[in-house]
């Protein structure tokens, strides 16, 4: 079978399609014959280091396709077409797949609309509801609005947490379409410094829960926006890993319960109970198109490197997926 591989560590002229054993499934896994696969921060992650989370050498966590084979006492049967999150090889025309982990796709989305849900929308619900706890009636900052994780989340913020959802984002562009997905205040952070929009916004309470994709440049921003008491779980580090000056003081004085977080290397238990409890919530709304996966552009499994590239210019709105012949 084809898959994508890297040559070494570094940018995305590494990485190669190359002719690969095509994988056996084990008790209590599926095998997919994969149609659509997903490109996220991970695979820059794992492109990029030698010392990324996956041992797998095939990259991509999430895919969608049918089943190609199965335990006789499976509950997914062959050719059903499912979604899901895979430990790596996604990136390849057949992947295994834990059976607890798939998704029967429904029937009104395609494979690539498919391909665009498991991993933001799992990690936008994990964050939203198992971490950040948000209820009915708070405020939560969602920051990269116009990603693939911040259009996830939006969309849950005021479907299933029926909250008032301020977001950021870089340009107009993306800030318009974040409020078609429902956010009610959208600041564009190069225009504006988004705390002072977000006090504004709250009457100078500041934020019941902050989604943080960018880490440092935003610490001291973020800490003025968040209320006393305020949840803040951090994903991602876009703006680097390091602060200066640090004064925790000032974490304690508004009592912040800060919780660093990030999907990919949780364990497969973990990654399966969140699969069941979450599409036990969606089903029904992906299915009326209350939630829908938003997706930025397809390319063909040939273009990866154009893919990675498009994803490392960060001027997608929603997800970048890759089309498998």
């Amino acid at each position: 079978m084809k898959a994508v591989t890297v040559k070494q560590p570094g940018g995305s002229e590494q990485l190669q399609i190359v002719e690969y054993e095509k994988p056996t499934h084990k008790d209590g896994e599926l095998l997919i014959k994969v149609k659509a696969a997903a490109v996220n921060r991970t695979d820059i992650v794992n492109r990029q280091s030698s010392s990324g989370y996956l041992k797998n050498p095939i990259l991509g966590i999430e895919v969608a396709g049918i089943v190609e084979s199965a335990d006789a006492d499976a509950k997914i049967p062959v050719g059903t077409r499912v979604m899901g999150l895979v430990n790596g090889g996604g990136y390849a025309e057949y992947v295994v797949m834990p059976d607890e982990r798939a998704i029967v796709i429904p029937e009104n989305l395609s494979f690539e609309e498919a391909a665009a849900i498991p991993e933001v929308f799992l990690t936008a619900y994990q964050t939203l509801f198992w971490i950040g706890q948000l209820r009915a009636g708070e405020t939560v900052l969602i920051h990269a609005g116009g990603s693939g994780v911040g259009t996830a989340a939006i969309q849950l913020a005021k479907q299933l947490g029926q909250a008032k959802v301020i977001t950021t984002a870089g340009s107009n562009k993306k800030l318009d379409f974040c409020q078609s997905l429902g956010a009610d205040i959208c600041i564009n952070y190069k225009e504006q410094n988004f705390d002072e929009g977000v006090l504004n916004a709250t009457e100078n309470q500041g934020v019941d829960l902050i989604l943080d994709f960018v880490g440092a440049s935003y610490w001291s921003k973020n800490l003025a926006s968040i209320k006393i008491d305020g949840r803040w779980v951090l994903i991602g580090i876009l703006g680097g890993a390091e602060i200066e000056k640090l004064n925790l003081m000032d974490v304690i004085l508004k009592r912040v319960q800060l919780t660093g977080t990030l999907l990919t290397p949780r364990s497969d238990e973990y990654k399966a109970e969140l699969t069941t409890e979450f599409f036990s919530k969606t089903e029904e709304l992906f299915r009326s198109n209350k939630l829908r996966p938003i997706i930025d552009r397809v390319f063909p499994f040939e273009q990866i490197q154009q893919a990675h590239e498009h994803m490392e210019s960060n001027k997608n709105i929603g997800k970048i997926i890759l089309k498998v012949n």
